[in-house]
C-alpha cells in the first residue's frame, strides 16, 4: 500500500498495539511460548494472554496452563523442592509498631536512610526467598532462607525471578541480594550472589571479593554457573561482563573487549557457549561466546545478528535456531528465530502486522557528526512519513536518560520516535558521550561532568541538522526524560536562542535539593563527585556549581513544559516543582502536568495518553 494511502500513528493507534512477550521454548522443543498485552485504555490497564506458536512458524493457539508447556525454573531439577519470595515484616516502622495501642495512628518512624525507595515508602517489609518441599506436586511448609533479615531478594525495584534460581544438581538456591541496610543501602551499589545449601541450611556468599554489582545468576546442566558483573562500587554504568565459574575456576568472557557492555545473557543448550544482548553502534545485537571452563583455549566473542534494530531479548535456543524479541523506531517487540550460523533472522510472530499495514512507516538514518574535541559521534535522524526534501520542517533535539543508557533502535510506548516523527517533526537523537557500546571512555566521559560536553554534543547534533535547507531552523525544541529531562533544562539556560520550545519529563534541577531527596545515594555520589557540603571535592564543587541548571535560570526565556510523576522518589517531585515556579517567575509560558499515581515512568494507558496528547498539544502551540 502507498505511504500517502496510510495513516500516520496516532496516540490512539500506538495503545491498540499488542506487546510481545517471550516466554520460553516448550518442554518438546516445538513451540514458542509468548505473551501478548493489549491495552484496554477504559479499563486503564493492559490485558494479557499466553500463546503458543511452533518454532518452524506457523498459527498461534492460546496456551491456558503456562505451566503445561514450559519447564519451571521454581522447581529444582529433582522436583523434590519449590522456591518463590514472599514479602516478610522485619523491621518496625509504623507508629503502630512502636504503639500498639495506637492503631489508628498514620506514622512512619525512620532511623536511616533508604526511608522510600523508587515508588514506595519502606514499611519494614523485605522480599525473602522461601523453600518448599514438594509432596505429591503440592508445596509443604516453606522454609524462610533469609531469616530476620532486612534485604529484598528479588532486588528492587526491577528484579524478578531472574535473582534467584536452583544449581543444576538441586542442592542448592542461588540468589543476588545487596545485604546492606538503611544508609548504607542507600550509598552502595554493592549486590552479591549467594549460595543457600538446601542440607545444612548454610549460606555461602560467592562474589565476596567483588565490590560492585553481581547479578542475575544462573546454571548449565555441568553445574557451571554464569553471572552478570560490575567491578566498582557505587557506579551503576561501570563496564558490565559475563562471567562465568566452575567454582574453582572463575573467567571473565567479556573483559577482552571494551565496547561489550552485557545487557542480558542465556545459556546455550550444550552448557558449551552463552548468548548475550549489548549495544554496538547505536542498536542493540546478539552475540556469543564459547565457555572455556575446563579447557585451555580463551573466550572468543562472535556477533550473530547485525542490522539497523535491536534484539532487545533472549527467548530460548533449540538445535541451529536462537528465538529473541526484536524491534525498531518503527516496530513495538516481535519474535524472531535466528539462524546461529548466519545470523539470519525469519519473523516468528506477527502480532501488530494487521495495524502496521495501514501505518506509514519512518525513514530513519545514521549520521555521523563531529563534536567539540574532533571525535565522531552517531547520531539517528527520522523523518516524518512522506518526507518531501524540498520542504522545510520542524525539528526536535531527543535526549536521552540513563545519563548512561544505550540509545538504540528502542521502541517506546512514551518516547516514540514514530509517533513523534509522524506528527511531522523530524526527531535528532544523538549518541551523545555517556552511552555503552562505544568503549568505556566514551562511556564514562560523563560522570562528574552532566552539563559539560554532553551538552556541546547536543548543541553541535542541532547545529548540524539545523544547516540542511529541509530544516526550518526558527521552529527547533528540544525534549527529554530523566537525564534528559535535565538535559532540557540545562541547555534551556546555555542554548542562546537556539531552540523555540522545552519539554522536560521528571527532569534534575537543582543539584543541591536533589541530592538532599533522592534516595540511591551512590548516583549523586559518583556521577556530582560527592555532597554540595564537601568544600575540600574540587570535582562535587564544579559540580554544583557549573552543572546545576538552577544556577542558569537567569538565562531561561524559552517556553517549557514540564511533566513530572507525584511518585517519583529517584528525582523527586520537588525538581518539576522548582522548575515550574522558576519558569512562571521569570514570566516564561511553561505549563506543569502533575502525574500522582506515577513514578519516574508512565505505566497507566489513560495518563500515557493525556501524556502523549499534552505533548504533542504544546508543540503545536509553541513551535
Amino acid at each position: 500500500m502507498a505511504a500517502n494511502a496510510q495513516n500516520v500513528l496516532t496516540p490512539e493507534l500506538l495503545w491498540k498495539l499488542g506487546r510481545v512477550s517471550g516466554k520460553g521454548i516448550s518442554k518438546d522443543g516445538k513451540y514458542v511460548i509468548y505473551t501478548v498485552g493489549t491495552p484496554d485504555v477504559a479499563a486503564n490497564k493492559v490485558n494479557s494472554k499466553t500463546y503458543a506458536i511452533p518454532l518452524v512458524g506457523g498459527v498461534p493457539d492460546i496456551v491456558m496452563d503456562e505451566n503445561a508447556w514450559l519447564t519451571s525454573d521454581r522447581i529444582s531439577p529433582d522436583g523434590k523442592y519449590k522456591i518463590s519470595s514472599v514479602d516478610v515484616k522485619v523491621v518496625k516502622v509504623a507508629g503502630s509498631d512502636y504503639y500498639p495501642d495506637l492503631k489508628k495512628s498514620n506514622v512512619l518512624i525512620y532511623n536511616s536512610l533508604n526511608y522510600r525507595h523508587w515508588d514506595t515508602w519502606e514499611d519494614g517489609k523485605f522480599g525473602h526467598v522461601m523453600v518448599a518441599p514438594l509432596v505429591d506436586g503440592k508445596p509443604g511448609k516453606a522454609k524462610d532462607i533469609m531469616p530476620n533479615e532486612p534485604y529484598d531478594c528479588p532486588l528492587k525495584p526491577d528484579g524478578g525471578d531472574e535473582d534467584f534460581v536452583w544449581s543444576a544438581d538441586s542442592k542448592k538456591v542461588v540468589y543476588a541480594c545487596k545485604k546492606k541496610f538503611g544508609t548504607e543501602y542507600a550509598i552502595s551499589t554493592n549486590t552479591d550472589i549467594y549460595a543457600y545449601d538446601v542440607a545444612t541450611g548454610e549460606t555461602t556468599n560467592l562474589t565476596a571479593d567483588n565490590p560492585g554489582y553481581d547479578l542475575q545468576p544462573s546454571f548449565n546442566k555441568k553445574n557451571q554457573m554464569a553471572w552478570l558483573q560490575m567491578k566498582r562500587d557505587g557506579y551503576e554504568s561501570d563496564k558490565q561482563d559475563l562471567i562465568v565459574t566452575n567454582g574453582t575456576t572463575k573467567i571473565n568472557l567479556t573483559a577482552q573487549n571494551d565496547q561489550i557492555h552485557v545487557e542480558g545473557y542465556k545459556w546455550a543448550e550444550d552448557g558449551k557457549s552463552i548468548f548475550f544482548t549489548a549495544p554496538i553502534n547505536g542498536t542493540l545485537q546478539l552475540f556469543s561466546v564459547n565457555n572455556p571452563l575446563g579447557s585451555s583455549v580463551q573466550p572468543v566473542i562472535k556477533q550473530v545478528t547485525s542490522g539497523d534494530f535491536d534484539v532487545d531479548g533472549i527467548v530460548g535456543q533449540k538445535g541451529n535456531m536462537v528465538v529473541v524479541s526484536r524491534s525498531d523506531f518503527n516496530h513495538a517487540n516481535e519474535l524472531y528465530t535466528v539462524n546461529i550460523s548466519n545470523g539470519q533472522m525469519a519473523q516468528l510472530t506477527h502480532v501488530n502486522d494487521a495495524l502496521y499495514s495501514n501505518i506509514a512507516m519512518c525513514k530513519t538514518e545514521r549520521r555521523f557528526v563531529k563534536t567539540v574535541d574532533d571525535k565522531q559521534m552517531l547520531v539517528w535522524v527520522i523523518y516524518p512519513p512522506n518526507f518531501d526534501p524540498a520542504k522545510k520542517y520542524p525539528a526536535l533535539l531527543y535526549c536521552q536518560g540513563g545519563p548512561q543508557s544505550a540509545l538504540t533502535q528502542f521502541y517506546s510506548f512514551r518516547w516514540n520516535m514514530q509517533l513523534m516523527a509522524s506528527n511531522g517533526y523530524i526527531i535528532v537523537a544523538p549518541n551523545r558521550r555517556g552511552m555503552p557500546g562505544y568503549g568505556t571512555a566514551w562511556n564514562e566521559a560523563i560522570s562528574k561532568d552532566h552539563g559539560g560536553l554532553a551538552m556541546q554534543d547536543y548543541l553541535n547534533a542541532t547545529d548540524n541538522i539545523a544547516k540542511e535547507p529541509f530544516v526550518d531552523k526558527t521552529r527547533l525544541g528540544c525534549v527529554g526524560a530523566s537525564y534528559g529531562g535535565y538535559s532540557v533544562y540545562m541547555l534551556a539556560g546555555i542554548h542562546k536562542k537556539r531552540f523555540k520550545t522545552f519539554i522536560a519529563h521528571d527532569g534534575i534541577f537543582d543539584f543541591r535539593s536533589m541530592y538532599g531527596t533522592t534516595e540511591e545515594m551512590w548516583f549523586p555520589n559518583w556521577d556530582y563527585g560527592g555532597p554540595y557540603w564537601d568544600k575540600d571535592n574540587a570535582a562535587a564543587q564544579k559540580s554544583y556549581k557549573e552543572f546545576s541548571p538552577s544556577n542558569f535560570v537567569a538565562n531561561w526565556d524559552t517556553p517549557m513544559l514540564i511533566f513530572h510523576g507525584e511518585k517519583d522518589y529517584r528525582v523527586p517531585l520537588e525538581q518539576g516543582m522548582q522548575a515550574f515556579q522558576a519558569a512562571q517567575l521569570r514570566g516564561i509560558k511553561s505549563r506543569m502536568i502533575v502525574m500522582q499515581d506515577e513514578n519516574h515512568w508512565v505505566l497507566h494507558a489513560q495518563n500515557a495518553l493525556i501524556w502523549q496528547h499534552e505533548f504533542f498539544k504544546w508543540l503545536q502551540e509553541t513551535l
